[in-house]
């Protein structure tokens, strides 16, 4: 232990910052890591409070409070001798737990790192999504580095939705989030109305330990396991997706009156006369963009107009909070969990066809060669002319339809104008060599009871990738305004592929032939040189897959570093604050540029709001997939002995994933299914080979199989080889909208109103 005596108090860098924060300040976070560094070894309380000159009782319990909050963040950790110390210093990682359903799990840096394996026996204490400290204890027979459990900063869950099991004297909870491998234990008494294989919810009384399962007692029945909709009541409740407005939010929107007041409208540019129209699915219910384009001259003027939903949702009002907290609209099928009341959603702030509405308005001119050359944002009052469906714009200008041409005789000279903009635009972006992936994609059809009816494969048209173009140029001007102004803001950055990515995917397509230009930092549009050279070839899609699996997912983030599939330099959303919430503040930020007065944002608080915004993202994508998986699940229930032809579609360890051709649903074929014969797993090739046989799986081909096996509980089907697959060209399935990596939506700035194997921009 330390002994020196400074003749004076460390001094702390940020006392100013504290004196404006706090009526009675304590020492800053970085002075206390400041001094345990130049220290160099653990300190007892005593030391640190006399060196930063926590004098009187009301100091040490506030300084007490911080330093139990930096053990909390994973800054410092108090060891057994009680003395503390800087965390990272003493080989400790914090982060958020992710379990596996066979018992193991990772632990995710928050800073960054390598990812901590957690074996079993660790896992024991804890569950999927808690945040903990964990020591580094070394390197399993695998090579990954290996942790055990020292504390647990918070956990992540207070209940717990599963199937109410009775066994042997007991009840359990097992959980419907697979990555919770823990049973719920519960007492007899503690069952209240819950019938066996009924889908409750579980209030958990007891933590898990590493001797003890977690308990609980039982709060809600949800109702049968099979009843309609019980899986999105499953997938919102394991999620912790919010799905019920607290009435402080309803009564904030139920104050606003159905349409725009008279004075709303005062101040703002008037586009009531010019011919804007939205341009949307047959089933959507919320528009919150419009667009009109015109010639002129050598010129084009494009204006894209968005809901103005800031004006409604004020920063730290109750919709915002709620807002903030559901970070996005939650699309699963036939049904959808909004981010703002229907009020707003679905009312007042949706561009209904001839009625005012109030917008942010981004007009741009556009050369012929599709550049941008100057730009300008608008706080607008506009009027819809039209509610356009994408299949009815694609008739007029596709199939020249006579009878929706005359119904729409008023708007169809401006829809062939951004029809022939679309085409400039679209031109410049495939030229600047944007990733553009071909990859099927699907929609399911429901009967009257909710039971898949079938599942289809999308068809995009003209009017999808109009649209499309319309709203990547908006998004680029708002990210453009952001930069010029030195706004933090939630860009939307896309990094490409990471160096271990890069090496497997050359030494994979070496083996086939190609090579990926760029060197060691390859384009965009070296990625989408080699797409295009390889789109005729029958292992097309292979090569594709394997590509997107190389790229990263897109975040939100105020580090502009650009977006990669896209070759932008700056990019953001802005063309949805109805669901989400990047956009509004996009659009908030904007709004104060506009006027000229301070943001009020800090990189800091850009930054935990871009990794809020992506975390309900990617919540928002898994409940959605496990939704979508189960109903897949349930429609094979009566399949099972049928055979199907499929693409091998994943390649593990353990067996191939095989995607149906026809019905667009994949499953197992476990390694022992594959034959008598030792396979062994090539990671780099993507395949399969036996080694008696030389019999090779690869990622691509085509084969025949049957279903074995529906699991309900896990939604997975399990296949054999049934035969090959006819011979001829590699099957294909319907096309997919392009991606700029992994789970991004081709509508660049509309996030998918369905689920459909999500690729947002």
């Amino acid at each position: 232990m330390s002994t020196r005596k400074p003749k004076k108090p460390f001094q702390d860098p940020m006392v100013e910052r504290e004196k404006q924060k706090y009526e009675f300040p304590v020492p800053s976070r970085e002075a206390i890591l400041a001094l345990l560094a130049e220290h160099n070894e653990p300190l007892p309380l005593q030391t640190l409070a006399a060196e930063l000159g926590v004098k009187d009782e009301r100091d040490e319990d506030a300084f007490l409070r911080r330093l139990r909050a930096m053990e909390r963040d994973g800054q410092i950790l108090k060891n057994r001798r009680d003395l503390y110390g800087i965390a990272s210093k003493m080989d400790m990682v914090c982060g958020r737990v992710t379990g596996h359903p066979d018992g193991f799990g990772f632990l995710i840096p928050e800073e960054e790192g390598e990812d901590l394996f957690l074996p079993p026996r660790e896992m024991r204490q804890v569950l999927h999504g808690d945040r903990v400290m964990a020591r580094v204890t070394g390197v399993d027979p695998r090579g990954r580095r290996e942790g055990v459990v020292v504390e647990v900063l918070e956990r992540a869950h207070t209940t717990i939705v599963g199937r109410y099991d009775a066994r042997d004297g007991m009840g359990f909870v097992v959980p419907g989030d697979k990555r919770i491998a823990h049973d719920i234990v519960i007492q007899r008494g503690d069952e209240g109305q819950a019938r066996e294989g009924q889908i409750v919810v579980a209030e958990i009384t007891s933590l898990p330990t590493r001797h003890r399962a977690p308990g609980g007692r039982i709060i809600e029945v949800l109702g049968d396991n099979m009843a309609p909709g019980m899986e999105i009541e499953v997938a919102v409740r394991s999620h912790d997706i919010p799905h019920v407005w607290p009435e402080v939010v309803t009564r904030e929107a139920e104050q606003f009156a159905p349409e725009v007041p008279a004075q709303a409208a005062q101040g703002r540019f008037d586009l009531r006369d010019i011919p804007l129209v939205t341009i949307d699915g047959e089933d959507a219910r919320d528009f919150d963009d419009a667009v009109f384009a015109e010639h002129t001259g050598n010129t084009w003027r494009l204006i894209v107009a968005i809901a103005d939903v800031s004006y409604y949702v004020k920063p730290g009002a109750a919709l915002d909070r709620e807002a903030y907290a559901r970070g996005n609209s939650v699309y699963f099928p036939q049904h959808v969990i909004p981010m703002l009341p229907e009020a707003l959603s679905n009312g007042l702030c949706s561009i209904n066809p001839h009625v005012d509405r109030l917008c942010m308005a981004c007009e741009m001119e556009i050369d012929g060669s599709g550049k941008i050359l100057k730009y300008r944002f608008l706080e607008a009052v506009m009027r819809s002319r039209a509610r356009l469906t994408y299949t009815k714009v694609a008739a007029m200008l596709a199939d020249k339809d006579a009878a929706l041409r005359r119904e729409y005789a008023d708007v169809v000279p401006h829809l062939e104008t951004l029809h022939g903009l679309y085409h400039i635009l679209h031109a410049a972006r495939m030229k600047r060599g944007a990733v553009d992936f071909e990859l099927p994609e699907t929609r399911i059809l429901f009967d009257a009871n909710r039971k898949i009816e079938r599942i289809i494969p999308l068809q995009r048209n003209d009017a999808h990738r109009l649209i499309e173009e319309c709203m990547l140029a908006a998004n680029v001007c708002a990210a453009e305004i952001l930069r010029k102004n030195k706004v933090p803001a939630p860009y939307r950055i896309h990094e490409g592929p990471t160096a271990e990515k890069l090496s497997n995917l050359r030494e994979f397509l070496t083996e086939m032939g190609l090579s990926l230009g760029g060197g060691d930092k390859p384009q965009a549009q070296h990625y989408s040189k080699l797409i295009k050279a390889v789109e005729e070839r029958s292992d097309s899609r292979l090569i594709q897959t394997v590509l997107l699996r190389s790229l990263s997912q897109a975040v939100y983030s105020p580090d502009n570093i650009g977006h990669f599939a896209l070759g932008y330099p700056n990019y953001t959303h802005f063309t949805s604050p109805i669901r989400r919430y990047p956009d509004l503040l996009v659009h908030r930020a904007i709004k104060d540029i506009i006027a000229r007065r301070p943001t009020g944002m800090t990189p800091e608080l850009a930054k935990q709001q871009g990794e809020h915004c992506s975390l309900t993202e990617r919540r928002a994508d898994e409940a959605t997939r496990e939704v979508v998986r189960w109903l897949k699940a349930v429609y094979m229930m009566d399949k099972i002995g049928e055979e199907f032809d499929g693409i091998i579609s994943g390649v593990t360890n353990f067996g191939i994933f095989v995607e149906l051709v026809e019905v667009y649903v994949d499953g197992l074929v476990h390694i022992t299914a594959l034959g008598n014969d030792y396979y062994h797993f090539d990671a780099a090739h993507h395949r399969l080979i036996g080694e008696r046989t030389k019999q090779t799986y690869r990622l691509g081909d085509k084969l025949r199989v049957r279903v074995m096996r529906v699991d309900l509980d896990e939604a997975k089907l399990d296949f054999e080889i049934a035969g090959a697959a006819p011979a001829g060209k590699r099957a294909a399935g319907p096309k997919r909208r392009p991606a700029e990596g992994k789970q991004e939506t081709k509508r660049a700035g509309k996030p998918s109103r369905k689920p459909r194997g999500k690729r947002r921009r």
